[in-house]
């Protein structure tokens, strides 16, 4: 089944923030942890929200991140402001990442189109983000016992080279950002790829967490999957990660090799035309940059 990421899912799950940056919340009996941390302009929606599940925002443990990108630690900073005892988590890239001022300044600029849209929850907080501390290197094979639920950590490079999946097993529950692929709108149901760092890693990514057989999967933005539909995406993205390579080498092609040329083009009609992607333009088109340029770099290898 395809349900809207909102509201809980049975004992262990719920979810907060909203539809378009979910911060999903795993509920063990002695240690609470967030998975993910939207975009800066969010953060007073996630504090509302352990307000609400737990009466007290600082029951929060641990918030995690799956990878770098701003729509899903931009409100970490924020966080760790309002809950002095939280402990952050991600890859140890993405430490060395939350330190420098140039990575910063790209992600406020990335998410301040989108302030006007989010007014109601931001108001006028102070939603900065600024150089923050990740207590918790996480890596392959790391395990986080939570009381009566656990946490596996799996790397699963592809998106970005410090993506990480988190699977619980006592519920078969998978939360791996964009690793897995994101569903594209509501129309007709497409998956839109995102490699951006290493097509084989993506690939070997998606067999990695295949083989999990999940039974939810909280997608990235707007979906869960429960039940047989959770593996059935992933065997979907599986299936159209080769043909989307294959569509960027047309693009290529018509382009004459030429990257940025390529880019322009695919936007135009992928995004601009078609209408069903429903991530904000400036974001694809920085990651569409990415795909294009190691797509036409491993052509070139090979």
């Amino acid at each position: 089944m395809k349900a809207a990421a909102e509201g809980d899912f049975g004992e262990f799950i719920a979810i907060g923030g909203n539809l378009f940056y979910p911060g999903y919340i795993v509920k063990g009996s002695r240690r609470r942890l967030m998975i993910d941390a939207g975009i800066n302009l969010m953060g007073p929606a996630y504090i509302a929200s352990l307000q609400k599940l737990f009466g007290d925002p600082n029951r929060l443990d641990y918030v995690f991140a799956t990878h770098s990108h701003y729509d899903h630690l931009g409100a970490i900073p924020y966080l760790k402001r309002k809950l002095t005892r939280l402990k952050a988590g991600a890859h140890p890239r993405v430490g060395e990442l939350m330190k420098k001022r140039s990575v910063l300044e790209l992600m406020s600029a990335l998410s301040a189109p989108q302030r006007e849209l989010f007014r109601t929850i931001a108001g006028d907080e102070d939603v900065h983000i600024e150089p923050v501390d990740f207590e918790v290197s996480l890596k392959q094979g790391d395990r986080f016992d939570l009381g009566g639920v656990s946490c596996e950590v799996h790397g699963v490079p592809g998106h970005t080279r410090d993506s990480l999946a988190f699977f619980i097993p006592e519920v078969g529950a998978l939360f791996a950002g964009e690793a897995c692929g994101v569903l594209e709108g509501d129309k007709d149901g497409r998956v839109q790829v995102e490699f951006l760092s290493s097509y084989e890693d993506y690939l070997a990514s998606l067999d990695k967490m295949i083989a999990l057989r999940p039974r939810l999967i909280g997608m990235a933005h707007l979906w869960v999957f429960t039940g047989d539909d959770a593996t059935e995406f992933l065997l979907r993205s599986r299936d159209e990660t080769p043909r989307y390579r294959e569509l960027i080498e047309r693009y290529l092609d018509a382009a004459n090799g030429d990257v940025d040329q390529a880019v322009l083009t695919m936007a135009k009609t992928e995004y601009d035309e078609k209408g069903t992607i429903t991530q904000p333009r400036d974001a694809y088109v920085e990651n569409l940059k990415a795909q294009v340029r190691h797509v036409a770099l491993i052509n070139r290898k090979t």
